[in-house]
């Protein structure tokens, strides 16, 4: 036999492909999770802290919709960082019915910590279990993934 693998091996259905690839993004975003340290912050707490970090003070209202949740459900979840130092509320200037919140130097500390953990511990595995040319080649599937969620 030549080598070549017939079209079945070579192009498996795009059916099984998405259904291992979100199998193996779920236990790999589990596993993030624990690279950090447990009592920090949930993952919903992470997400909205990181979207304050990167796109800056907002509303309750502008979080849920971005979050795909509930007003109330932020509501619980934005008292809980507030409990913690690690966001802040002020009026908001443009309607007093509302509040912006803010991500504190404590919040931010916090997130750059917990993303520190993840990083720490997926760059010590990417290390440990890949050759350099398994690295490139998951540097590719990346650059793949993200143009998939980028719409």
């Amino acid at each position: 036999m030549s080598g070549t693998q017939g079209p079945a091996a070579a192009e498996p259905p795009t059916e099984r492909i998405a259904a291992d690839l979100a199998t193996v993004v779920g236990r790999l975003s589990r596993r993030l999770r624990t690279a950090s340290p447990d009592s920090l912050l949930t993952p919903t707490q992470r997400t909205v802290l990181a979207r304050l970090g990167m796109e800056g003070p907002s509303t309750t209202a502008a979080l849920a919709r971005s979050e795909y949740v509930r007003p109330q459900s932020m509501r619980l979840t934005l008292g809980a960082l507030e409990e913690q130092g690690f966001v802040t509320r002020s009026p908001d200037p443009n309607d007093g019915r509302q509040s912006v919140v803010a991500i504190t130097d404590s919040g931010r500390a916090t997130l750059d910590a917990v993303r520190a953990a993840k990083h720490g511990w997926l760059t010590q595995a990417l290390d440990a279990e890949l050759d350099p040319a398994e690295r490139r080649t998951l540097a590719e599937a990346t650059a793949l993934l993200e143009r998939l969620v980028r719409k």
